[in-house]
């Protein structure tokens, strides 16, 4: 067997990208060879199921980056709770490019995106949104007031991501992450 010529986290972000950009519907197999440098063949033999499964193995990388940025990060006990939020502040920062980069969750929900990969994006929320719940468990909050702040979280960063991509602008995201540190310490 011969070896792989990219490995798959290049691979992930180059596909990522695309999706981030065009969208789901709008991604075709052309622009998803041509952002994970394979030939169309070679990405088909990665992922036989084509674009959907594309999406998928997207939507799973994001999940696990989760999982090791922003859950694992809420989940240590041994960091103090403002230790934990500056901590996601900055990660969800990098992921984002400092605010230039479209959510793909956002992009994955768009056309045929949300009917193909409804449960992955509600889960991918519904877990944002727990972890979120115990850091402001974690700060104090009663649970209801966690949750809300938790809400609130998500919707200021998708939301200031769409605003920053609308006015090619990234001070309305920076805006929200400092938003979202005031949300949590000023008590």
């Amino acid at each position: 067997m011969r070896p792989q010529k990219i490995d798959d986290i290049k691979l992930l972000e180059g596909l990522m990208t695309t999706f981030r950009t065009k969208g789901y519907n709008g991604a075709s197999l052309n622009d998803l060879a041509n952002s994970s440098g394979l030939q169309k063949a070679s990405l088909y033999h990665r992922f036989p199921g084509g674009k959907k499964d594309i999406g998928l193995a997207v939507l799973n990388f994001i999940e696990v980056w989760k999982e090791q940025n922003i859950v694992a990060v809420i989940n240590n006990k041994d960091l103090k709770p403002d230790e934990r939020l500056s901590t996601i502040l900055k990660n969800i920062s990098s992921i984002y490019e400092n605010g230039e980069c479209s959510c793909v969750m956002k992009a994955m929900s768009m056309g045929d995106g949300l009917e193909l990969f409804g449960d992955e994006l509600k889960f991918g929320a519904g877990i944002w949104l727990k972890t979120l719940t115990q850091l402001g468990l974690d700060f104090g909050f009663e649970q209801k007031i966690a949750e809300g702040k938790a809400m609130q979280t998500l919707v200021k960063i998708q939301g200031s991501l769409i605003v920053s991509k609308n006015l090619n602008n990234t001070q309305p995201f920076t805006m929200a992450l400092n938003e979202i540190e005031l949300l949590y310490t000023n008590i």
